[in-house]
C-alpha cells in the first residue's frame, strides 16, 4: 500500500508522512508590536518526509527516533498538538512515534509539519470533524509555520507566515537538489541580524516571471546575515548555480540551501556530500 493511501485509510493506528517545504523568496517587511516579524514569503512542498505513527495506548506516550531532537518531555510539538487537543476535546491517550528524517533547524518545517500532522491525525481518528479552518486555527497556536501543512500546496504566507493564500505555481516539470550541511540555524538566532524593507516588490508579482530570472530578483532576506556567519552555505549555493540550476537560495532561516534545474541530466550529475534530497518536486502517486 501506499503512501497516499495509508493517509487515507483509518486504522486502529495511523502512519502519515509529514513533509518538508522550500522557501521561495522571503522578505521580512518589518518587526511587530509582539516581537514577531511580518514577512511574506511562497512555500511549497516537497517529498522529503518524516514518518509519523500514532497507535492507542493507556497512557500518553511520545518516543522518537532517526534523527535526535533536544528538549525535555513534553517539549516536542508533537506533543504539544496532542495536549492542545486533549484540552479542548476528550479524547483517549495514543502512543505517538516520530521517526526523524528532515534535519532540524535547517529551514525545512518538519517540526511544523510534525505538529500539524499530529492535528490531523487525532482530527481523523477521534472523528472530531474540524474543518481546515479549525486546523489551521490550532496549528497556528503551535508555530507560524504550521498552518501551511493543513492543505498540501503551494502557498504565499504573510503576517508571521500564518495568513495563507493558494498560488499558481507549477514546479513540477523541474528538477530539485537539496543540500544541508547539517548547520543548526536557530530562527531567533536568524532574525536577530536582519534588516526589515517594506519598499519591495510583492513575491507574488516576481514570481510571475520566467525561473530564468528569478536569480536576480527573488531574494531570502535572511541570507546576508546568516551566509556571514556561515560562509559554507553561501558556497553551496554558488555551487548550485555553477552546476546549471536556474534558481537557487537558502530555504527559510537556513541551514538548506536548495537548487532548482530545468533538465533531469544537470540535477542527477550534481554530486554533494551535504546532498539530502535530488529529483522531481512532487513523487509520482
Amino acid at each position: 500500500m501506499d503512501k497516499s493511501s495509508l493517509e487515507k485509510t483509518t486504522f486502529v493506528f495511523m502512519i502519515l508522512f509529514p513533509p518538508a517545504k522550500i522557501n521561495l523568496g522571503l522578505n521580512i517587511l518589518r518587526k511587530r508590536t509582539d516581537a514577531y516579524h511580518d514577512i511574506e514569503s511562497c512555500m511549497v512542498p516537497i517529498p522529503l518526509y518524516d514518518v509519523l505513527e500514532i497507535t492507542p495506548a493507556e497512557s500518553f506516550e511520545f518516543i522518537q527516533s532517526g534523527i535526535q531532537i533536544t528538549g525535555g518531555s513534553g517539549e516536542n510539538l508533537c506533543e504539544k498538538a496532542f495536549q492542545l487537543l486533549s484540552n479542548q476535546f476528550t479524547i483517549p491517550p495514543v502512543r505517538i512515534h516520530l521517526r526523524k528524517q528532515i534535519p532540524i533547524g535547517a529551514g525545512l518545517g518538519g517540526g511544523s509539519a510534525d505538529a500539524t500532522y499530529t492535528l490531523r491525525a487525532l482530527n481523523e481518528l477521534f472523528q472530531l470533524n474540524l474543518s481546515s479552518i479549525n486546523l489551521k486555527q490550532f496549528s497556528s497556536e503551535l508555530g507560524s509555520d504550521c498552518p501551511f501543512f493543513v492543505d498540501e500546496i503551494p502557498q504565499l504566507a504573510s503576517g508571521r507566515g500564518e495568513i495563507l493564500s493558494p498560488i499558481d505555481i507549477d514546479l513540477e516539470p523541474y528538477f530539485l537538489v537539496l543540500l544541508n550541511p547539517g548547520i543548526h540555524v536557530g530562527t531567533k538566532e536568524a532574525y536577530s541580524g536582519v534588516s526589515v524593507d517594506e519598499n519591495t516588490t510583492p513575491i507574488s508579482e516576481i514570481l510571475q516571471n520566467p525561473i530564468k530570472k528569478w536569480r536576480d530578483i527573488l531574494k531570502n532576506d535572511f541570507e546576508l546575515s546568516v551566509f556571514q556567519q556561515f560562509p559554507l552555505l553561501m558556497t553551496l549555493k554558488e555551487s548550485l548555480y555553477d552546476a546549471g540550476a536556474e534558481y537557487a537560495a537558502m530555504s527559510g532561516s537556513g541551514s538548506s540551501v536548495f537548487g532548482i534545474f530545468s533538465t533531469e541530466q544537470q540535477a542527477l550529475k550534481y554530486q554533494s556530500p551535504h546532498l539530502i534530497y535530488k529529483g522531481r518536486f512532487k513523487n509520482p502517486v
